[in-house]
């Protein structure tokens, strides 16, 4: 007998949170949206929906402890996080979210 309960269907397949925190100016270690992290968030969300990347959602998030290395995005449910500077770096972190996608390994963060 498997007591293993079934798997339950992610309602999202790509869910992306991109940090649009904002620190004072002059912090020591910045801020996301000080990095141009809305504008990047609104330019991932028009793309996501104009690929017609099914069952994905963009959100803004508050912090995510990681400014200083940002703007940064984290993508479930694998985990993965980016650092996210320009649009070119949304277009590439999109095709390598996509199912044989060339990797963006250059632009992800480093563990802890």
């Amino acid at each position: 007998m498997n007591d293993t309960p079934p798997a339950i269907p992610q309602f999202f397949d790509f869910h992306a949170f991109v940090c649009c925190n904002r620190r004072p100016d002059g912090h020591a270690r910045g801020s996301c949206a000080a990095k141009g992290s809305e504008k990047l968030r609104d330019y991932m969300k028009a793309c996501a929906k104009e690929q017609g990347i099914e069952r994905a959602r963009i959100n803004s998030s508050g912090c995510l402890d990681r400014c200083e290395l940002g703007p940064c995005v984290v993508i479930y449910p694998r985990g993965d996080w980016f650092r996210i500077e320009t649009t070119e770096d949304i277009d590439r972190v999109l095709a390598a979210a996509q199912p044989g996608g060339a990797p963006a390994d250059d632009l992800r963060l480093p563990n802890r």
